[in-house]
């Protein structure tokens, strides 16, 4: 296996960012639901862009990479999981979860390097890697088998969050082996969610926010097989607290660079 990093920032540096551009086809709606996009991303390295196309699907989201579509959304689903909720729809409720209606726009922006904020600062960047939390948990919670390893900070969120406790009540009633890892300021809270609880209060137990999943049959954890048609389902989400709610944040499908974000949880937290 190719050396972890000393810390989870590594894995963020060692992503050589891709350039993206989200594209809406033949908009039939108001132009302010088209800022809210530009603005969703104005501050990050994707390009958000609209043309008419004629004989062309309305209203239809294009992820572009190298010049070709990698992915669609039609852009009423966009609105509904991105553009036009908040981050309590996630925290507070599950029906993203149960649905699992995640734009593939958006969890298509992989291995790009993202700088959000959360409140005060701005109400919708962290709603990004929140979307996409909820998506590997999905992800996992469907495979019904696996590993999971999420970061909490704090592991009395897996009580405040009605949609987050849910989530994980699911999947401590799955076959996933699912691992949670936090600051224990509330013992009660994960003793009967039928999960594995790793506490600790070190910085990156603080400041950290992960959420990898791997499929049943992974190789041993320090083994990295050669890429096959076996290794599908595999992706992590690797944040890190830089400022006060501002996290630089990357995901990734890559089967090599997930195991090693699994490993390194696994020997450093």
């Amino acid at each position: 296996m190719k050396e972890l990093p000393s810390s989870l920032s590594g894995f963020i540096e060692e992503v050589e960012t891709v350039d993206k551009t989200l594209l809406l086809l033949n908009r039939t709606g108001p132009e302010p639901l088209v800022e809210l996009l530009s603005e969703a991303f104005e501050n990050q390295s994707v390009s958000v862009e609209e043309r008419q196309i004629p004989d062309g699907t309305d209203d239809l989201v294009c992820l572009i990479e190298d010049g070709a579509v990698v992915e669609t959304t039609p852009f009423s689903t966009l609105k509904e999981a991105f553009l036009l909720v908040n981050v309590d729809r996630y925290r507070t409720g599950t029906r993203q979860s149960e649905r699992g209606t995640f734009p593939d726009v958006l969890t298509g922006l992989d291995d790009v390097e993202f700088v959000v904020s959360g409140f005060p600062a701005s109400t919708r960047e962290k709603l990004l890697l929140i979307v996409v939390s909820r998506f590997i948990e999905y992800r996992a919670l469907t495979a019904e088998s696996g590993e999971l390893h999420s970061t909490f900070q704090r592991l009395s969120r897996l009580d405040d969050e009605y949609g987050t406790e849910r989530m994980y009540e699911w999947l401590g009633d799955s076959g996933v082996e699912t691992h949670v890892y936090g600051v224990d300021d509330d013992p009660d809270v994960v003793s009967d969610l039928g999960l594995v609880v790793h506490d600790g209060t070190t910085e990156e137990y603080r400041r950290s926010w992960v959420v990898v999943f791997t499929p049943d049959g992974d190789a041993a954890m320090d083994s990295i097989s050669p890429v096959g048609e076996d290794d599908v389902g595999y992706v992590a989400l690797v944040a890190v607290e830089v400022g006060r709610n501002v996290w630089r944040s990357v995901w990734t499908y890559d089967v090599e660079r997930v195991k090693r974000i699994r490993a390194y949880v696994r020997q450093r937290f």
